[in-house]
């Protein structure tokens, strides 16, 4: 059985994360990612606190094991969903599209393990010293918002600079993925893409179906021109928004644009409007499952894959 650090730290099982995804994430999934040993990950992304609370209180009335939520630090509502998560003594935050060193200090005082992703060795050097338990170090590969350098680059960076664990993130959905995130330094990993097929997840089954059709070429990046990267399948939506950006559209033409499309993406299935926002490791994505299924699948892959490492060494 695979027992890294991390799990230590967080009082998990296995050393998988579920990745924070907007308007995916929700009490649903991360209590059956949870219950089956990793950390499951609720996303606050641009709700209130309000619903924040609901979504924590559902979660708490399904497991009792170790959970996270994942603040999106570009939010209208950051604020007030800082001071919630401390208010309800949340186990773990983990960040996301920002530098979260102002938050930090109130986390940490009520108990907190603030884990914040990171894109650079910068970022990770300084949320260290403000007294990050760990970072999770997430490559160009993955959905949503993207950084510039990629998973295999970027992990053994952040490892090197650092000594707090690092989890890798970015092109990971199987145990080969794991097993070469750990040959990399990184002692867990954080899944996303894998985890939009769960039973649990209650995205729209058009995400789902688009999720599971894809191949290694099915994404691209738009809104590099803004300074917001963000990686999705191509769709009708993408296609048209690549083709405004590259024109030389405002960005408040583009933001208008944008404006609720992730929502009509992951709630509406709506295909011809839709952010379908996902990692390039889609293509190995091919069949539906339990949570638990898929955590068991990602741990056990990897310890299959590391037990006959040997094979290649003379």
């Amino acid at each position: 059985m695979i027992q890294t650090p991390i799990c230590d730290a967080l009082g998990i099982e296995k050393p998988v994360f579920q990745g924070g995804m907007a308007w995916i994430a929700d009490a649903s999934l991360a209590s059956a990612v949870s219950e089956a040993g990793g950390l499951g990950i609720i996303s606050a992304m641009n709700a209130n606190a309000e619903w924040l609370r609901d979504q924590i209180h559902e979660l708490r009335e399904r497991t009792d094991k170790p959970f996270g939520v994942n603040i999106m630090l570009m939010s209208p509502f950051v604020d007030e969903v800082a001071r919630l998560v401390a208010d309800e003594r949340v186990p773990v935050v983990v960040t996301g599209a920002g530098d979260p060193r102002k938050y930090m200090s109130s986390w940490i005082d009520a108990g907190i393990k603030v884990i914040p992703v990171v894109a650079s060795v910068a970022l990770a050097r300084m949320v260290e010293r403000a007294g990050a338990t760990a970072v999770v170090a997430e490559g160009g590969e993955s959905g949503g918002h993207v950084g510039d350098s990629t998973t295999m680059t970027l992990v053994p960076q952040v490892v090197d600079a650092i000594s707090i664990p690092v989890v890798a993130a970015g092109g990971i959905a199987d145990g080969r993925g794991v097993a070469a995130a750990f040959m990399l330094g990184a002692v867990g990993v954080q899944v996303g893409t894998r985890f939009l097929v769960a039973d649990e997840c209650t995205v729209s089954e058009e995400y789902k179906e688009r999720v599971l059709k894809a191949g290694d070429i099915s994404t691209m990046v738009t809104g590099r021109s803004g300074g917001h990267p963000v990686r999705c399948l191509k769709t009708p939506f993408t296609r048209r928004f690549a083709k405004a950006e590259s024109a030389g559209a405002s960005q408040d033409e583009l933001n208008a644009m944008g404006a609720g499309s992730l929502r009509k993406a992951a709630r509406e299935g709506d295909y011809e409007n839709g952010s379908f926002m996902c990692g390039q490791i889609a293509g190995l994505v091919k069949r539906r499952q339990s949570a638990a299924e898929i955590v068991d699948d990602l741990v056990g892959g990897a310890e299959k894959v590391l037990k006959g490492a040997t094979t290649w060494v003379r």
